[in-house]
């Protein structure tokens, strides 16, 4: 059985919806960030870089949501989460999860969570740094009502962890972001998804 390491309402939520999507066999424990948890011997023999997602496998540890997604999908392939077959395809649902992890996640993770805290102009640089990626993310990454067109993907759970943290946030200005706002509604109101929020005791937002 599959075994993910999470934090409630941090990134690693697309891994615990990509596996729930795929009808995956596996089990979840909750390592508490605020309580220092990652950075305990227990779990830094698990992930040494001390953060989540880690997938523990029959094989070994796989770290990094956009690793964890791809794996899930390549070993679940009826549940049709990436399309395995089409490499221009399949490249493309990497090239927007590699996108999410190296530009999004960490644009808008500065101007939320920095520690400490980023106040007046450093703040406002941070925001128009990470609201000038959300625009991107409108305008150029959803080809239909799903990221990759009209089948839900694995970068749709993971682009909903960066949307639901703007609105959280107060970020995700729903005119200029409307096609944000919508995908966001969508993803959250998706069974599977509804079934993670659940597990990990957060609501929609």
């Amino acid at each position: 059985m599959l075994k993910l390491y999470y934090s409630p309402g941090a990134c690693a939520i697309a891994s615990h919806i990509g596996l729930e999507e795929a009808g995956a066999d596996y089990e979840i424990e909750k390592i508490d960030l605020r309580a220092g948890q990652q950075r305990t011997p227990e779990y830094l023999a698990i992930n040494p870089a001390g953060v989540t997602p880690a997938l523990q496998t029959s094989e070994g540890v796989i770290t990094q949501n956009a690793a964890i997604l791809t794996y899930v999908a390549q070993t679940h392939p009826q549940a049709g989460l990436a399309n395995l077959n089409d490499p221009f395809q399949f490249a493309r649902l990497q090239a927007v999860n590699g996108w999410l992890a190296s530009s999004l996640h960490p644009a808008i993770g500065k101007a939320l969570f920095s520690r400490p805290a980023l106040e007046g102009e450093a703040k406002d640089d941070a925001v128009k740094v990470a609201l000038e990626k959300y625009d991107l993310a409108e305008n150029h990454m959803l080809a239909g009502p799903w990221v990759l067109g009209e089948d839900y993907s694995m970068a749709d759970g993971y682009l909903m962890v960066f949307t639901r943290w703007a609105r959280q946030a107060a970020l995700l200005d729903t005119t200029r972001f409307a096609k944000l706002n919508d995908h966001l509604d969508r993803v959250q109101a998706r069974p599977a998804v509804q079934r993670v929020l659940a597990a990990e005791g957060i609501q929609a937002v």
